[in-house]
């Protein structure tokens, strides 16, 4: 039974003095053993220590932040698997700052649910599948007053203002237009769209209105472009279909004047 006793971390052992020792054992261990284990456990000048099986632990009712040191299926044969449920319950009943150490065999993902269920601190020996974890210096459970006090105002102080520097007039970056009070058509919409985009059946005008003002505003149209953009190169550079092939290199932005036949290659 010492070989059990010795597979706790020493970091561990150490925090069995005056503590409130848990020890948790599932199937297919033998009373003797667990009996045993036990007494070895108390030689080390425990406060108080408490046997439980695991399938017991919730119906136990033990109160919460009860036991500084839960030792887990430490006993042979190792059966149990610390799920995600029975560690939240481990947890809640553990004082802050607690220790806990145990053996998972089965479970691979023991560190995401040491994790999960609050603990912190967590290591784990693949050597001999002996894990340790630590509980949050504060309660499982407690909470904390916020405070929703009114933030303070931002405000400039005297050694920050500079009465040499002179400051923007707000009324200056302003223009006329801006001053103009929009007219009256052009703030119209859509009684059925609720938006300045007449809908398809039309019966209001604003179709026609927006027809005419769109009728009104003039053409624009837009320079022509080169699509690989170094055509001005030289005809080393320039594609098969460039209408600038066989003329000398230019300047960019340079204004060349191109022949009808040069516009028109397929003729």
């Amino acid at each position: 039974m010492s070989i059990s006793l010795s597979l706790i971390p020493p970091e561990v052992i150490n925090r069995l003095k005056g503590g409130i020792v848990l020890i948790l054992w599932g199937a297919g261990s033998s009373p003797e053993n667990v009996q045993q284990f036990s007494q070895e456990v108390s030689t080390h000048q425990c406060s108080r220590v408490v046997v439980e099986h695991f399938e017991r632990l919730k119906l136990s009712g033990h109160a919460k932040s009860t036991f500084s040191v839960v030792l887990s299926n430490l006993l042979e044969p190792h059966t149990t698997t610390h799920s995600f449920d029975l560690l939240s319950e481990v947890v809640r009943i553990m004082a802050p700052c607690g220790i806990v150490c145990g053996k998972e065999l089965s479970d691979l993902r023991i560190s995401s649910n040491l994790k999960l269920a609050g603990f912190c601190s967590i290591t784990f020996d693949s050597s001999n599948s002996i894990f340790s974890a630590q509980t949050p210096n504060f309660e499982v459970g407690t909470s904390s007053k916020l405070s929703f006090a009114k933030p303070s105002v931002w405000t400039l102080s005297d050694a920050l203002v500079d009465d040499e520097i002179e400051l923007i007039n707000e009324d200056d970056l302003l223009d006329e237009s801006d001053l103009m009070k929009p007219a009256a058509d052009s703030l119209r919409v859509c009684g059925t769209t609720g938006k300045r985009k007449a809908c398809k059946d039309c019966s209001c005008g604003l179709a026609e209105e927006l027809g005419t003002a769109q009728s009104e505003k003039p053409a624009t149209t837009s320079a022509a472009t080169s699509s690989c953009g170094s055509c001005y190169l030289g005809d080393a550079f320039r594609c098969a279909s460039c209408p600038y092939l066989g003329m000398p290199a230019f300047k960019p932005g340079e204004k060349i004047q191109l022949s009808e036949r040069q516009l028109n290659p397929d003729l």
